[in-house]
């Protein structure tokens, strides 16, 4: 990967929507080349996907928490666990990690009572789970913006 497919990924992150005329033109090159970049950094998994991003609010999804649980420690649990994880569309990102906890969530919901019904009918009933501590978000001080990509 050399300075212009870096060059590419950084535009492609601030705006997934750019035409390849205007990416080519961003980047410096002219649009067919481009093209065969931007492909090639697809096939190779590079680039994994484009996605809008959405203001939680505007769909009723703007109490969000951070809740962090530790699940038994066998193989068995940990997978059920993060099986039933996928089916639990207020979950909109999960982390293993090493250490306590065992796995991090972060949850967006329409408001406290939506959170404590998932709380008490879902999280809590997932097998394995010994332990479930949350952390309501104030204030996102830094939004997600892509990853830095090399000079």
């Amino acid at each position: 990967m050399d300075s212009i497919d870096r060059n590419i990924l950084r535009e492609l992150q601030a705006d997934g929507r750019l035409t390849i005329q205007e990416l080519a033109h961003r980047v410096g090159l002219t649009p067919s080349p481009c093209m065969r970049r931007v492909r090639q950094l697809e096939q190779d998994g590079v680039i994994q996907g484009y996605r809008a991003v959405i203001d939680p609010e505007a769909v009723g999804r703007s109490f969000e928490v951070l809740v962090s649980i530790e699940v038994k420690r066998d193989r068995e649990a940990v997978e059920a666990f993060e099986a039933a994880l996928q089916d639990i569309p207020d979950v909109v990102e999960a982390y293993r990690l090493f250490g306590s906890p065992g796995c991090l969530l972060r949850i967006a919901v329409a408001d406290l009572a939506a959170y404590e019904r998932l709380w008490i009918e879902r999280l809590t009933t997932l097998s394995g789970i010994t332990e479930v501590n949350s952390q309501i978000i104030m204030k996102r001080v830094k939004e997600p913006k892509g990853l830095p990509v090399g000079p």
